[in-house]
């Protein structure tokens, strides 16, 4: 059984475990088989390089499924993911890691349920973020 975090247990300013992705050329032209996004600069370098780019850059949706996975590894059996969704206001490259972060920002009762609202990213491993986006999920009670 996976440890299970509880609405009493959290608070505002808390940070979420870290999740560190680090992708491979291979899982970026996995992705894009599953994705149907097949935009050459996720796996062609000469094709990217050609439009400017350094090299070969990851995937926004793949960023952002990283993020998805960061809330659903948190919050549990007994938790559950009510929205989430990022910006994409950077690069990544593969084989760089790319670190997958979180800071809940609100915690309340509604309705019976216990909402958490978070502030999350991905970030470069200088610290620049390069997909911030919020998120609401639910958390179990103790009672």
């Amino acid at each position: 059984m996976t440890h299970q975090v509880f609405f009493e247990d959290v608070h505002a300013g808390d940070e979420i475990p870290q999740l560190r992705k680090n992708c491979s050329t291979q899982q970026l032209v996995q992705w894009a088989a599953a994705s149907g996004d097949f935009y050459q600069i996720h796996y062609d370098r000469d094709f990217a390089q050609a439009t400017g780019l350094k090299g070969l850059i990851v995937h926004g949706a793949l960023k952002n499924a990283f993020l998805g996975q960061l809330l659903h590894d948190w919050i549990g059996e007994g938790g559950q993911i009510r929205r989430f969704g990022c910006s994409y206001r950077g690069m990544d490259e593969p084989g760089q890691d790319i670190l997958c972060r979180g800071v809940v920002t609100k915690t309340y009762t509604l309705d019976g349920r216990h909402y958490v609202d978070l502030d999350i990213w991905t970030e470069k491993p200088d610290g620049k973020r390069t997909s911030p986006g919020t998120a609401t999920v639910t958390l179990p009670g103790r009672a």
